[in-house]
Protein backbone atom coordinates (compact mmCIF):
# COMPACT_ATOMS: atom_id res chain seq x y z
CA UNK A 1 0.00 0.00 0.00
CA UNK A 2 1.50 3.35 -0.82
CA UNK A 3 2.71 5.40 1.68
CA UNK A 4 0.17 8.59 2.81
CA UNK A 5 0.66 12.15 2.19
CA UNK A 6 -0.57 15.65 3.24
CA UNK A 7 0.58 18.25 1.24
CA UNK A 8 -0.36 21.89 2.68
CA UNK A 9 0.41 25.56 2.76
CA UNK A 10 0.02 28.14 -0.21
CA UNK A 11 -2.14 27.63 -3.02
CA UNK A 12 -3.06 30.68 -5.92
CA UNK A 13 -4.11 30.85 -9.37
CA UNK A 14 -0.94 31.80 -11.31
CA UNK A 15 -1.66 33.77 -14.22
CA UNK A 16 1.33 33.93 -17.19
CA UNK A 17 1.62 36.34 -19.99
CA UNK A 18 3.48 35.09 -22.49
CA UNK A 19 6.03 36.98 -24.11
CA UNK A 20 7.63 36.93 -27.68
CA UNK A 21 10.91 34.43 -27.85
CA UNK A 22 12.85 37.60 -28.01
CA UNK A 23 15.29 36.91 -24.97
CA UNK A 24 16.54 40.87 -23.31
CA UNK A 25 18.99 41.14 -20.50
CA UNK A 26 17.11 43.75 -18.88
CA UNK A 27 13.60 44.21 -17.98
CA UNK A 28 13.84 47.89 -19.02
CA UNK A 29 14.28 47.10 -22.68
CA UNK A 30 11.08 45.86 -22.70
CA UNK A 31 8.78 47.36 -19.87
CA UNK A 32 8.68 50.92 -19.89
CA UNK A 33 6.35 53.16 -18.62
CA UNK A 34 3.64 54.89 -21.14
CA UNK A 35 4.50 51.91 -24.05
CA UNK A 36 1.80 48.97 -25.02
CA UNK A 37 3.65 45.57 -24.81
CA UNK A 38 1.93 43.39 -27.18
CA UNK A 39 1.90 40.22 -25.77
CA UNK A 40 0.04 36.50 -26.35
CA UNK A 41 -2.57 34.30 -24.78
CA UNK A 42 -2.51 34.52 -20.42
CA UNK A 43 -1.42 30.95 -19.41
CA UNK A 44 -3.71 30.32 -16.15
CA UNK A 45 -3.18 27.81 -13.86
CA UNK A 46 -3.10 26.65 -10.05
CA UNK A 47 0.00 27.74 -8.51
CA UNK A 48 1.94 27.78 -5.22
CA UNK A 49 3.33 24.52 -3.02
CA UNK A 50 0.05 22.93 -2.60
CA UNK A 51 -0.69 22.83 -6.22
CA UNK A 52 2.65 22.57 -8.01
CA UNK A 53 4.30 19.97 -5.43
CA UNK A 54 0.98 18.68 -4.02
CA UNK A 55 -0.61 17.99 -7.52
CA UNK A 56 2.78 16.83 -9.12
CA UNK A 57 3.41 14.02 -5.98
CA UNK A 58 0.10 12.83 -7.74
CA UNK A 59 0.79 13.26 -11.13
CA UNK A 60 4.46 10.79 -10.49
CA UNK A 61 1.94 8.34 -9.00
CA UNK A 62 2.04 9.22 -4.85
CA UNK A 63 -1.12 9.45 -2.40
CA UNK A 64 -1.44 12.79 -1.45
CA UNK A 65 -4.27 14.88 -0.12
CA UNK A 66 -4.27 18.60 -0.67
CA UNK A 67 -4.93 20.98 2.35
CA UNK A 68 -5.30 24.93 1.26
CA UNK A 69 -7.57 27.72 1.51
CA UNK A 70 -9.30 30.04 -0.86
CA UNK A 71 -12.00 31.96 -1.11
CA UNK A 72 -15.44 31.97 -2.44
CA UNK A 73 -14.73 33.40 -5.56
CA UNK A 74 -14.16 33.35 -9.14
CA UNK A 75 -10.39 32.77 -8.53
CA UNK A 76 -11.78 29.94 -6.29
CA UNK A 77 -13.70 28.07 -8.74
CA UNK A 78 -11.06 27.86 -10.71
CA UNK A 79 -8.37 26.33 -8.19
CA UNK A 80 -11.30 23.95 -7.69
CA UNK A 81 -12.17 22.91 -11.09
CA UNK A 82 -8.51 21.88 -11.76
CA UNK A 83 -8.13 20.04 -8.33
CA UNK A 84 -11.32 18.00 -9.21
CA UNK A 85 -9.61 17.05 -12.18
CA UNK A 86 -7.22 15.35 -10.00
CA UNK A 87 -9.67 14.23 -7.64
CA UNK A 88 -7.76 16.59 -5.24
CA UNK A 89 -10.06 19.31 -3.86
CA UNK A 90 -11.96 17.32 -1.47
CA UNK A 91 -9.86 18.71 1.63
CA UNK A 92 -9.19 22.00 0.72
CA UNK A 93 -10.82 24.99 2.64
CA UNK A 94 -13.03 27.34 1.22
CA UNK A 95 -13.56 30.07 3.04
CA UNK A 96 -16.80 33.43 2.99
CA UNK A 97 -15.50 36.77 3.19
CA UNK A 98 -12.39 36.10 2.26
CA UNK A 99 -10.11 36.42 -1.41
CA UNK A 100 -8.34 33.48 -3.36
CA UNK A 101 -4.62 34.52 -3.42
CA UNK A 102 -3.51 35.43 -7.24
CA UNK A 103 -0.15 35.50 -8.76
CA UNK A 104 1.00 37.52 -11.99
CA UNK A 105 4.21 35.82 -13.71
CA UNK A 106 5.76 37.86 -15.77
CA UNK A 107 8.27 34.91 -17.76
CA UNK A 108 10.24 37.46 -19.84
CA UNK A 109 12.72 35.66 -21.79
CA UNK A 110 16.04 35.95 -20.60
CA UNK A 111 14.89 37.51 -17.52
CA UNK A 112 14.74 35.91 -14.14
CA UNK A 113 10.65 35.61 -13.10
CA UNK A 114 8.47 38.43 -11.29
CA UNK A 115 6.10 37.80 -9.36
CA UNK A 116 3.40 40.45 -8.45
CA UNK A 117 1.45 38.46 -5.83
CA UNK A 118 -1.21 38.63 -3.73
CA UNK A 119 -1.69 35.61 -0.40
CA UNK A 120 -5.54 36.63 0.04
CA UNK A 121 -6.49 33.63 2.20
CA UNK A 122 -3.38 32.45 2.93
CA UNK A 123 -2.30 34.70 5.54
CA UNK A 124 -4.73 33.41 7.75
CA UNK A 125 -4.11 29.33 7.27
CA UNK A 126 -3.34 27.79 10.72
CA UNK A 127 -2.84 24.78 12.58
CA UNK A 128 -6.26 24.32 13.36
CA UNK A 129 -6.68 23.88 9.18
CA UNK A 130 -4.90 20.17 9.22
CA UNK A 131 -7.11 18.32 11.17
CA UNK A 132 -5.49 16.30 13.76
CA UNK A 133 -7.81 13.15 12.74
CA UNK A 134 -5.74 13.43 8.90
CA UNK A 135 -2.31 12.56 10.80
CA UNK A 136 -3.34 9.38 11.85
CA UNK A 137 -1.83 7.95 9.03
CA UNK A 138 -0.18 9.92 7.38
CA UNK A 139 3.30 9.17 6.82
CA UNK A 140 4.60 12.29 5.24
CA UNK A 141 3.65 16.25 6.05
CA UNK A 142 5.07 18.53 3.62
CA UNK A 143 4.37 22.10 3.84
CA UNK A 144 4.96 25.19 1.56
CA UNK A 145 5.67 28.77 1.29
CA UNK A 146 5.05 30.20 5.07
CA UNK A 147 6.97 33.40 4.20
CA UNK A 148 4.15 34.35 2.52
CA UNK A 149 1.63 33.31 5.27
CA UNK A 150 1.05 36.04 7.57
CA UNK A 151 -0.37 33.92 10.48
CA UNK A 152 2.56 31.58 9.66
CA UNK A 153 5.41 33.96 10.00
CA UNK A 154 4.56 36.38 12.28
CA UNK A 155 5.89 36.31 16.26
CA UNK A 156 8.81 34.60 14.58
CA UNK A 157 6.98 31.67 13.54
CA UNK A 158 4.80 30.76 16.42
CA UNK A 159 1.69 29.32 14.46
CA UNK A 160 4.22 27.23 12.14
CA UNK A 161 6.87 26.03 15.21
CA UNK A 162 2.92 24.81 17.34
CA UNK A 163 1.74 23.16 13.75
CA UNK A 164 5.06 21.20 12.83
CA UNK A 165 5.20 20.50 16.51
CA UNK A 166 1.48 18.87 16.62
CA UNK A 167 2.59 17.24 13.48
CA UNK A 168 5.68 15.73 15.19
CA UNK A 169 3.93 14.53 17.88
CA UNK A 170 1.89 12.77 15.68
CA UNK A 171 4.36 10.33 14.16
CA UNK A 172 4.03 11.71 11.05
CA UNK A 173 7.44 13.09 9.03
CA UNK A 174 7.73 16.73 7.67
CA UNK A 175 8.96 18.87 4.88
CA UNK A 176 8.65 21.88 4.99
CA UNK A 177 9.56 24.13 2.07
CA UNK A 178 10.21 28.17 1.44
CA UNK A 179 9.36 30.89 -0.90
CA UNK A 180 11.28 34.45 -1.31
CA UNK A 181 10.54 37.46 0.87
CA UNK A 182 10.09 40.64 -0.36
CA UNK A 183 11.58 43.37 0.42
CA UNK A 184 9.50 46.21 2.87
CA UNK A 185 6.91 43.53 3.19
CA UNK A 186 5.73 42.60 6.99
CA UNK A 187 7.32 39.04 6.18
CA UNK A 188 10.77 40.90 5.75
CA UNK A 189 10.08 42.69 9.30
CA UNK A 190 10.82 39.37 10.97
CA UNK A 191 14.05 37.35 12.19
CA UNK A 192 14.19 34.68 9.79
CA UNK A 193 17.34 33.11 11.28
CA UNK A 194 15.24 32.65 14.85
CA UNK A 195 12.21 31.29 13.43
CA UNK A 196 14.51 28.50 11.06
CA UNK A 197 16.58 27.60 14.45
CA UNK A 198 12.93 27.44 16.26
CA UNK A 199 11.55 25.10 13.68
CA UNK A 200 14.34 22.76 11.99
CA UNK A 201 14.17 20.84 14.93
CA UNK A 202 11.07 19.67 13.85
CA UNK A 203 11.61 19.31 10.18
CA UNK A 204 12.83 16.08 8.84
CA UNK A 205 13.19 17.74 5.20
CA UNK A 206 13.72 21.04 4.25
CA UNK A 207 14.02 21.73 0.89
CA UNK A 208 14.27 26.12 0.40
CA UNK A 209 16.11 27.49 -2.52
CA UNK A 210 19.56 29.15 -2.04
CA UNK A 211 18.41 32.81 -2.43
CA UNK A 212 15.36 32.08 -0.16
CA UNK A 213 18.30 30.57 2.63
CA UNK A 214 20.40 33.26 1.87
CA UNK A 215 18.24 36.08 2.18
CA UNK A 216 16.86 34.31 5.71
CA UNK A 217 20.45 33.53 7.13
CA UNK A 218 22.90 35.96 5.73
CA UNK A 219 21.26 38.74 3.70
CA UNK A 220 24.74 40.62 3.71
CA UNK A 221 26.51 37.33 1.60
CA UNK A 222 22.87 37.92 -0.40
CA UNK A 223 23.80 41.63 -1.72
CA UNK A 224 27.72 40.62 -2.50
CA UNK A 225 25.92 37.49 -5.15
CA UNK A 226 24.02 40.30 -6.63
CA UNK A 227 26.36 42.58 -6.84
CA UNK A 228 28.51 39.87 -7.99
CA UNK A 229 26.00 38.47 -10.59
CA UNK A 230 25.28 42.17 -12.25
CA UNK A 231 22.55 41.03 -14.75
CA UNK A 232 23.53 37.45 -14.57
CA UNK A 233 20.89 35.16 -12.92
CA UNK A 234 22.46 34.95 -9.40
CA UNK A 235 22.99 31.30 -9.33
CA UNK A 236 25.30 31.56 -12.13
CA UNK A 237 28.32 32.72 -10.19
CA UNK A 238 27.77 30.68 -7.05
CA UNK A 239 30.63 28.39 -6.08
CA UNK A 240 29.54 25.21 -3.96
CA UNK A 241 31.90 25.41 -1.36
CA UNK A 242 32.57 29.15 -1.43
CA UNK A 243 28.90 29.93 -1.61
CA UNK A 244 26.19 27.36 -0.58
CA UNK A 245 27.85 24.86 1.70
CA UNK A 246 28.44 27.51 4.63
CA UNK A 247 24.49 27.66 4.28
CA UNK A 248 24.27 23.68 4.10
CA UNK A 249 26.47 24.02 7.43
CA UNK A 250 24.17 26.07 9.29
CA UNK A 251 21.17 24.62 8.50
CA UNK A 252 22.54 21.30 9.73
CA UNK A 253 23.45 23.17 13.13
CA UNK A 254 19.73 24.66 13.21
CA UNK A 255 18.74 20.53 13.22
CA UNK A 256 18.04 19.83 9.35
CA UNK A 257 18.13 16.25 8.84
CA UNK A 258 17.93 15.85 5.02
CA UNK A 259 18.59 19.20 3.10
CA UNK A 260 17.77 20.22 -0.30
CA UNK A 261 18.83 23.77 -1.75
CA UNK A 262 17.56 24.69 -4.71
CA UNK A 263 20.32 26.47 -6.71
CA UNK A 264 18.28 27.53 -10.27
CA UNK A 265 19.79 26.21 -13.53
CA UNK A 266 22.82 24.92 -12.43
CA UNK A 267 21.12 21.99 -10.51
CA UNK A 268 20.60 20.87 -6.44
CA UNK A 269 22.66 20.60 -3.25
CA UNK A 270 22.10 17.89 -1.19
CA UNK A 271 23.39 17.21 1.99
CA UNK A 272 22.29 14.76 4.79
CA UNK A 273 22.68 14.21 8.63
CA UNK A 274 24.69 11.62 10.84
CA UNK A 275 23.09 8.25 11.17
CA UNK A 276 21.95 8.80 14.58
CA UNK A 277 19.84 11.66 13.57
CA UNK A 278 18.06 10.00 9.99
CA UNK A 279 17.23 7.27 12.66
CA UNK A 280 14.55 10.31 14.29
CA UNK A 281 12.74 10.51 11.08
CA UNK A 282 9.32 8.63 11.39
CA UNK A 283 9.19 4.86 11.14
CA UNK A 284 6.03 5.12 8.83
CA UNK A 285 8.23 6.29 6.14
CA UNK A 286 10.62 2.72 6.16
CA UNK A 287 14.02 4.90 5.15
CA UNK A 288 16.94 3.20 5.61
CA UNK A 289 19.04 5.46 7.62
CA UNK A 290 22.14 3.86 7.18
CA UNK A 291 21.97 4.28 3.45
CA UNK A 292 20.68 8.50 3.76
CA UNK A 293 23.48 8.81 6.33
CA UNK A 294 26.53 11.26 5.61
CA UNK A 295 25.89 12.43 2.10
CA UNK A 296 26.25 14.96 0.20
CA UNK A 297 27.05 16.39 -3.48
CA UNK A 298 25.59 18.86 -6.20
CA UNK A 299 23.17 17.70 -8.92
CA UNK A 300 23.91 18.98 -12.14
CA UNK A 301 20.95 20.01 -14.27
CA UNK A 302 19.74 17.94 -17.53
CA UNK A 303 19.86 20.14 -20.41
CA UNK A 304 15.76 21.01 -20.98
CA UNK A 305 14.27 20.86 -24.76
CA UNK A 306 13.20 24.21 -24.58
CA UNK A 307 12.81 26.72 -21.55
CA UNK A 308 9.20 28.17 -21.39
CA UNK A 309 9.21 29.31 -17.76
CA UNK A 310 10.71 28.27 -14.77
CA UNK A 311 7.47 28.31 -12.91
CA UNK A 312 7.00 25.87 -10.91
CA UNK A 313 10.55 24.21 -11.55
CA UNK A 314 11.62 24.15 -7.96
CA UNK A 315 8.17 22.88 -6.34
CA UNK A 316 7.88 19.91 -9.00
CA UNK A 317 11.76 18.99 -8.38
CA UNK A 318 10.72 18.49 -5.06
CA UNK A 319 7.57 16.76 -5.54
CA UNK A 320 9.91 14.08 -7.32
CA UNK A 321 12.37 13.78 -4.80
CA UNK A 322 9.78 13.24 -2.15
CA UNK A 323 8.10 10.59 -4.51
CA UNK A 324 11.08 9.19 -4.94
CA UNK A 325 12.04 8.48 -1.25
CA UNK A 326 8.70 7.29 -0.24
CA UNK A 327 9.45 4.43 -2.97
CA UNK A 328 11.91 3.53 -1.42
CA UNK A 329 15.20 4.90 -3.99
CA UNK A 330 18.23 6.13 -3.16
CA UNK A 331 19.08 10.08 -2.29
CA UNK A 332 21.08 9.87 -5.06
CA UNK A 333 18.42 8.56 -7.46
CA UNK A 334 15.90 10.32 -5.31
CA UNK A 335 17.88 13.76 -6.24
CA UNK A 336 19.01 12.86 -10.27
CA UNK A 337 14.81 12.03 -10.41
CA UNK A 338 14.30 15.24 -9.05
CA UNK A 339 16.57 17.40 -11.25
CA UNK A 340 15.14 15.58 -14.67
CA UNK A 341 11.99 16.71 -13.22
CA UNK A 342 13.13 20.27 -13.13
CA UNK A 343 14.54 20.10 -16.75
CA UNK A 344 10.67 18.91 -18.17
CA UNK A 345 8.79 21.35 -16.13
CA UNK A 346 10.56 24.68 -17.45
CA UNK A 347 9.57 22.98 -20.91
CA UNK A 348 5.91 24.45 -20.47
CA UNK A 349 4.37 27.34 -19.05
CA UNK A 350 2.81 26.51 -15.93
CA UNK A 351 3.98 23.72 -13.41
CA UNK A 352 2.47 20.36 -14.40
CA UNK A 353 2.18 20.24 -18.22
CA UNK A 354 5.86 19.00 -18.75
CA UNK A 355 5.84 16.24 -16.14
CA UNK A 356 6.77 12.66 -16.80
CA UNK A 357 6.72 9.67 -15.46
CA UNK A 358 9.63 8.70 -13.51
CA UNK A 359 10.13 4.93 -15.77
CA UNK A 360 10.56 8.01 -18.99
CA UNK A 361 12.74 9.86 -16.69
CA UNK A 362 15.18 6.91 -16.04
CA UNK A 363 14.72 5.34 -20.07
CA UNK A 364 16.26 8.69 -20.99
CA UNK A 365 18.77 9.23 -18.08
CA UNK A 366 19.69 5.41 -19.24
CA UNK A 367 20.51 6.97 -23.15
CA UNK A 368 22.87 9.78 -22.05
CA UNK A 369 20.40 12.85 -21.37
CA UNK A 370 23.12 15.67 -21.65
CA UNK A 371 23.58 17.62 -18.25
CA UNK A 372 24.46 21.10 -17.98
CA UNK A 373 28.43 21.91 -17.44
CA UNK A 374 29.13 24.48 -15.18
Amino acid sequence: MKKKVIAAGLICIDMTPVFADRKVERIEELLVPGNLVEIGEAEVHTGGSVANTGLGMKILGADVSLMGKIGRDAYGSMVMKVLDQYDAGKNMLVTEGESTSYTIVLAIPGIDRIFLHNPGANNTFGAEDVPQEALKDAALFHFGYPSLMKRMYENDGDELVYMMTRVWEAGVATSLDMAAVSEGSEAAKISWRRLLERVLPLVDFFVPSVEELCYMLDPERLAEWKKRAGNKDITEVLDVEKDIRPLADECMRMGAKVLLIKSGAPGIYYRTAKEEVIGQISERLELDAHAWADKEGFELSFVPDVVRSGTGAGDTSIAAFLTAMLEGCSIEECVQLAAATGACCVSAYDALSGLRSFDELRERIRKGWAKRQR
